[in-house]
């Protein structure tokens, strides 16, 4: 199910970076040491917003990437750009 607030996520499992791009502003934050059945259920909620709030948001260190920079090397498993 797409989300309204999420435009796309991405995990690389080496270094447990969570990235997530925000609607509308596009903007993607980078949020550090997220264990994979943390991401995981992120990937599975059927409220993308809803789990990020409650579970990641105010749970992880994290910093705001430039949005105009190079998307990371991390493989994204849902996007819903139009």
């Amino acid at each position: 199910m797409p989300s309204t607030v999420i435009a796309d996520i991405a995990y690389d499992p080496e270094t447990q970076t969570l990235s997530v791009w925000f609607r509308p502003s596009g903007r993607r934050y980078d949020y550090f040491e997220v264990p994979r059945a943390v991401y995981d259920a992120l990937r599975s909620s059927p409220s993308k917003g809803r789990y990020f709030n409650a579970h990641i948001r105010d749970g992880y260190e994290f910093t705001q990437s430039d949005r105009s920079g190079p998307r990371p090397r991390l493989q994204p498993h849902f996007s819903h750009r139009s």
